[in-house]
């Protein structure tokens, strides 16, 4: 068993998880979608994206973009919870949420993609 192919696979796993994990609930209701999971889904996300870097053949390259637009849209996500909750006068509103989940939804997506390989992947390599 490789070891480094087993913390590859933990992080974009875990990484999927976490956003599959603030991503479910009512989209428009704030207390369904935790600020802190938000949170440790973006750092999972950069650190999986870290370890995509070393891989340089086309199947790593794809792994990389799906990290980087996962990456990309959790952090706008962020943001637009942190505007939306220290910025604006009306605070956290079922708009504003339905924004960040929708931003997370895209990032899940991306996650999805990333598992998939992933799998693939690991299906079709030769001992």
């Amino acid at each position: 068993m490789n070891l480094e192919k087993v913390i590859f696979g933990f992080f974009i796993l875990l990484a999927a998880t976490l956003n599959f994990g603030f991503f479910v609930g009512d989209i428009a209701d704030p207390g369904h979608h935790d600020i802190y999971e938000l949170f440790a889904a973006i750092v999972v996300s950069l650190i999986a994206t870290m370890l995509k870097f070393g891989d340089r053949t086309q199947i790593g390259a794809v792994h990389l973009a799906t990290s980087l637009v996962a990456d990309l849209q959790l952090i706008a996500a962020a943001m637009v919870w942190g505007y939306a909750a220290h910025i604006t006068t009306a605070g956290i509103t079922p708009e504003m949420t339905a924004r960040v989940v929708s931003l997370s939804g895209g990032a899940l997506f991306a996650n999805v993609v990333s598992v998939v390989i992933l799998i693939a992947e690991t299906i079709m390599q030769r001992r």
